[in-house]
């Protein structure tokens, strides 16, 4: 990673604000982004910030306009037709960078040109409170300025990394792009588990929701491993150790769930590319 550099200076184009777009955007302003030199284009938005220039259709972008970075934002399923008329952008030299999950840099160049400079993110949605993580990937022709430009952008969410290989970003998007929902899944499972051991419901969801969230944090702030942090809380032949028997089966356990669970995105991904 690199330290992120000034950005207040560039254009900015939004292409599609919803949740992912709307985190990013508050995340750049929060960062000293100049909401003039953002334009957002999205049928549908309403209540932006003070300042950041919008349009509900890309055809309304005045002929002159310029940008030096452009986000794609929008739904896979639509940015066939969402994305072609910004081809002026990729002509004049500005980078694509495209959170569209699934979205190949070959397809992006089948759509804009040969030549365009696309960058391919993947990120998940805690960007929403600032904690999100963004693998991105460059095609070829994106300078180091602008990878750190794109990265600087990320960074405004959450964390960013960078991946070279484009085709293990299916296995990212299984692991960082819909882990979320897998945590959101634990802790369903272990409030019913809280329910089943008799607890008060509205205690069970205030325990399973406490619990997730403050390991998190602790994972978060603490300087060893999840390895060690989970020997930290298990006492040999306690409480946390009988439960962990059953999680750590080999056969039956968390490990190998999460392994075919996986897998499983991973392979849908390739099948939606």
């Amino acid at each position: 990673m690199t330290t992120p550099h000034d950005h207040s200076h560039y254009h900015i184009v939004l292409v599609g604000c919803g949740k992912m777009g709307q985190a990013m955007l508050n995340g750049w302003l929060a960062q000293g982004v100049d909401p003039a030199r953002v334009l957002v284009v999205d049928p549908f938005a309403k209540g932006l910030p003070a300042g950041v220039q919008t349009l509900t259709e890309a055809s309304a972008i005045p002929a002159g306009a310029t940008a030096d970075v452009v986000v794609v934002a929008v739904k896979p399923q639509v940015l066939a037709d969402a994305i072609a008329p910004y081809r002026q952008f990729a002509a004049s030299g500005a980078v694509f960078l495209s959170v569209a999950a699934g979205k190949t840099i070959a397809g992006f160049h089948a759509l804009l040109g040969a030549e365009a400079k696309i960058v391919r993110a993947m990120p998940n949605t805690p960007a929403a409170v600032g904690r999100g993580m963004t693998v991105l990937c460059a095609g070829a022709g994106v300078s180091e300025a602008e990878k750190t430009r794109c990265q600087t952008l990320a960074q405004a969410v959450g964390m960013a990394a960078w991946l070279e290989d484009e085709t293990l970003m299916d296995a990212v998007t299984a692991i960082s792009g819909s882990g979320p929902a897998y945590i959101f899944h634990l802790t369903e499972a272990l409030e019913q588990a809280a329910r089943a051991l008799g607890l008060p419901e509205e205690l069970s969801a205030v325990l399973a929701r406490q619990t997730v969230a403050g390991a998190g944090e602790l994972l978060a702030q603490a300087s060893e491993s999840p390895e060690q942090l989970r020997k930290n809380v298990t006492s040999p032949g306690g409480t946390t150790a009988a439960a962990l028997e059953v999680l750590m089966n080999p056969e039956t356990g968390l490990p190998s769930l999460m392994v075919r669970a996986t897998a499983a995105a991973e392979r849908r991904g390739r099948e939606l590319a």
